[in-house]
């Protein structure tokens, strides 16, 4: 009967039928028919049969018409303020739920809003207005984000077995309780923690990631037992509470302790002999003043890193540090002096931070950096050096220097600096006459080169030909030679804003040879300097092309 419809409809007056017409009205008549693709909501988008987008449509109810299908559902950026249960439940192969960034409170989530949806594994309901959290999550979820909304109550079995977790910026002044036993990351960051029960994380013992900071820890609110039940924990961030003190009971797993601006005035040798695996050990803006470290505090600590001590108040270089450190950072402190054996046990130390600190270069010792055959950054920037320090390591790849007081550049206190890359002298008192004859022949890796902000009257001759970019803004330089650059054929940048140079100061051939040269600088001088630069290379002609 079907057949002699369709037959019926082709022998009718009008305009042909489309063709394959008959297949979309009958598929059971066609041999390659396909399923009509599901209909998207209004004002959103499906980019697969599986996915609909609706972000940033101030939406302020939740679309119908999604299809059953949808496995990936994004509803972030509106301003949605309820899940409707007949909605939402019918999603049911769902594995992917973004609600981030709308207007959901509590009262606008039903209890049993995602009890149905069996399949989903991730969802994002950050910077929502949730003042609860919701009463029941699928077992099948493996990340749930809750960040940034108003929770103050979490029931003990919302989460499941959940490996991922994030409460950060909310209202919780405890730990939650039942957290699940898979839990591998939770994110506990900006809340109102001041105290983790005992036995609160003794279930946890795959957690490798915790976070807890930003909150108001205190000594008195974590115990030796706190966290000596998490065997598989890498990370831990206990930076910007009340701590005085390193905790107790830290497990040989972590690798990275972030403590950074607690109230730790010392270090108990003792508290860190659990954690032998640590790699990095950050205390910066704590109050660690001159015997803060003791000699022996850190030695427990064989595989140590990385050790950051910005901000406190060290008199010395801690002593007795382990070996294998890689990474001294020790800016800010109140460090004056360097004798010969204060860095004599670090012989694999690639990078060392001593900026703004009260160094003087009569109390650096001459041999004080000899013993650090593989330092490749050295930063001494802000302190009172009057001349460079003697014995650098030839491994030198960068040497900050910027605002001393240097007067004075010698060359054999560069001498053997050949893998030099990059040097900063900005902000001292440099005069041409203070720079030696056959300073720069020292440092012919140079690439960088920072002068700017001294007194330098004119660029200074004889740079290092492989220079790429020169610094001398901010001098008293009112006149460049034909001859300034001969010796650095490879420059590419040249920055020569705020001397006192004029309209005629640099002379036409200055630039001539310099085929690299991109970026030159003449702003903020008493006139304008217009300035020519040389021809490049050209460019061969694209096959094909004109």
């Amino acid at each position: 009967m079907r057949l002699s419809l369709l037959l019926l409809l082709l022998l009718l007056p009008g305009p042909p039928p489309t063709p394959g017409m008959e297949d979309a009205a009958f598929p059971h008549l066609g041999e390659s028919s396909q399923p009509p693709p599901p209909a998207c909501p209004l004002r959103c988008s499906c980019p697969r049969a599986d996915t609909v987008d609706c972000n940033g449509l101030d939406l302020q109810v939740f679309p119908d018409n999604i299809t059953r299908a949808a496995q990936h559902l994004s509803l972030q950026n509106n301003q949605l303020q309820e899940l409707p249960y007949n909605e939402l439940s019918r999603l049911r192969s769902l594995r992917t739920l973004n609600l981030h960034n709308n207007l959901i409170s509590s009262e606008g989530l039903p209890d049993e809003a995602f009890e149905s949806l069996t399949q989903l594994q991730h969802i994002y309901v950050a910077h929502n207005k949730l003042s609860v959290a919701p009463q029941f999550l699928p077992r099948s979820l493996r990340v749930a984000d809750l960040a940034a909304n108003q929770v103050t109550e979490i029931f003990p079995l919302t989460f499941g077995e959940k490996p991922a977790l994030s409460l950060s910026s909310n209202r919780l002044s405890y730990l939650p309780p039942s957290l699940p036993p898979s839990l591998e990351r939770l994110h506990l960051q900006d809340n109102l923690i001041s105290k983790v029960p005992r036995g609160a994380l003794s279930r946890q013992t795959h957690l490798r990631e915790l976070y807890l900071q930003h909150n108001q820890l205190t000594d008195s609110g974590l115990d030796a037992t706190t966290f000596s039940k998490l065997h598989h924990l890498e990370y831990l961030d206990l930076s910007h509470n009340q701590l005085a003190s390193v905790p107790a009971g830290l497990p040989r797993t972590l690798a990275v302790l972030h403590l950074g601006r607690n109230r730790i005035r010392w270090v108990e040798a003792a508290r860190l002999r659990g954690a032998r695996g640590l790699r990095y050990l950050l205390l910066q803006h704590n109050q660690l003043g001159a015997e803060g470290l003791p000699a022996g505090a850190l030695r427990p600590l064989r595989g140590l890193h990385t050790l950051h001590l910005y901000g406190n108040g060290l008199h010395r270089v801690p002593p007795a540090l382990p070996r294998r450190l890689r990474a001294l950072v020790l800016p800010h402190n109140h460090v004056t002096t360097l004798g010969a054996r204060d860095l004599a046990g670090l012989r694999g130390l690639a990078e060392l931070n001593l900026a703004y600190n009260r160094l003087v270069s009569a109390r650096v010792h001459r041999r004080a950096f000899r013993p650090l055959r593989a330092l490749r950054s050295l930063d001494l920037a802000g302190n009172q050096l009057t001349r460079l320090p003697g014995g650098l390591p030839g491994s030198l790849r960068t040497l900050r220097l910027q605002r001393n007081q240097l007067r004075a550049l010698e060359p054999e206190l560069l001498a053997g600096l050949d893998q030099l890359r990059e040097l900063s002298l900005a902000h001292n008192r440099l005069r041409i006459g203070d720079i030696g004859p056959g300073t720069w022949h020292e440092l012919q890796a140079l690439q960088v080169l920072d002068l700017s902000h001294n007194e330098l009257s004119f660029v200074p001759p004889d740079l290092p030909e492989a220079l790429e970019e020169l610094h001398l803004q901010g001098n008293r330089i009112g006149h460049v030679g034909s001859e300034a650059f001969l010796s650095t054929p490879r420059l590419r940048a040249l920055f020569l804003r705020a001397n006192r140079l004029h309209m005629t100061s640099i002379a036409p051939e200055a630039f001539l040879g310099l085929l690299h040269l991109r970026v030159v600088d003449t702003a903020g001088n008493p006139e304008q300097v217009l300035v020519r630069l040389p021809p490049t290379t050209p460019r061969r002609p694209r096959a094909g092309g004109p």
